[in-house]
């Protein structure tokens, strides 16, 4: 398969490279630092199954890469606009859009919910949904554990699988295309015929320990053995499980099973206390915001979540990692 992978990131440049291996014809658009040494040196993958590197075409210029039968979008979702807006050259009217993202995505609600306008907080004005449109889209929940401790390295800490479906569910001969594409690189590709479903599941584990850690700087299990902030969290999660049945995204497990889940991880820092740290915008919308404006759209109240986004935008703003 011919695919450009856009942002060589821990999760875009671990897929980059597992694909190029096994033989697809894979280019990537990078910037920076990070292109300068994929040319130079080629993009480097470390793991536990042992280290690797390939040789990538890498360009800033979607142009010079040419048409692609898959794209994978790999950036964070503050960066998604401008990616936009630059990869109209890698699209033809059969290339599928691959979003590996965290969160809610553009494409998520107008899949469920099309009589109703864009999430203005993930997709104002739907300029997005205008440039990358659902038709094109598969849905990609990415459940494994990366890091990119230097430009142009990749370091794959835990897990292989990426989950795929159709944005309006069952299932289609393009999901099997791309399922089996990456398989051929390693991954546990998974076919879905509820990626909506995925999305929201994956988005209720993570929406609320993520901003707490911003807040806090503390560690994951930190923030699961202090029993006041777990209650918290567990409220927050009991509306977002509320929030996800309105709109067809039901969640069976209880929140806290989940969260003995995760604290059997022992405890790291998440990403959003990553991007805190090194003074990366952090995807606050995407994990929160979107959240908020679902709940307000479909009229549940939410008031555990509000109050974690406004915590969360207030400090984020006085340190200047979020916009206005």
């Amino acid at each position: 398969m011919k695919v450009a992978v856009v942002g060589l990131g821990a999760v875009g440049g671990l897929i980059a490279a597992r694909l190029a291996r096994s033989g697809h014809e894979v280019s990537a658009l990078a910037r920076g630092e990070t292109l300068a040494r994929v040319r130079r040196d080629g993009l480097q993958v470390e793991s536990a199954r042992g280290s690797f590197s390939v040789a990538l075409a890498a360009s800033d210029d979607a142009a010079t890469l040419g048409p692609q039968e898959l794209v994978v979008i790999a950036v964070k979702a503050p960066a998604l606009p401008v990616v936009a807006a630059s990869i109209g050259p890698l699209l033809t009217p059969t290339t599928v859009l691959l979003p590996a993202m965290n969160g809610v995505p553009w494409w998520f609600l107008p899949a469920a919910l099309p009589e109703q306008a864009p999430l203005a907080s993930v997709d104002p004005g739907g300029r997005l949904l205008a440039r990358l449109p659902l038709g094109r889209v598969l849905g990609c929940v990415v459940h494994l554990a990366a890091s990119s401790p230097a430009p142009g390295r990749v370091r794959h800490n835990i897990g292989e699988r990426l989950i795929v479906g159709e944005p309006a569910g069952g299932k289609s001969a393009r999901v099997d295309a791309v399922c089996a594409a990456l398989a051929s690189a390693g991954f546990q590709a998974e076919a879905s015929a509820d990626v909506r479903g995925d999305v929201w599941y994956k988005l209720w584990g993570n929406m609320t320990i993520n901003p707490v850690s911003a807040l806090t700087g503390a560690l994951t299990d930190a923030i699961l053995d202090d029993s006041l902030v777990r209650e918290f969290v567990l409220r927050c999660m009991a509306e977002a499980a509320e929030i996800g049945a309105r709109i067809g995204c039901p969640i069976a497990q209880s929140g806290a099973d989940r969260l003995d889940l995760t604290r059997e991880l022992g405890g790291f820092r998440t990403s959003m206390l990553q991007d805190a740290d090194a003074g990366r915008t952090i995807e606050l919308d995407a994990l929160v915001t979107a959240v908020h404006e679902i709940a307000r759209r479909v009229g549940i109240a939410a008031p555990n979540v509000g109050a974690l986004l406004g915590l969360t935008r207030l400090m984020a703003r006085g340190r200047g990692l979020y916009g206005s």
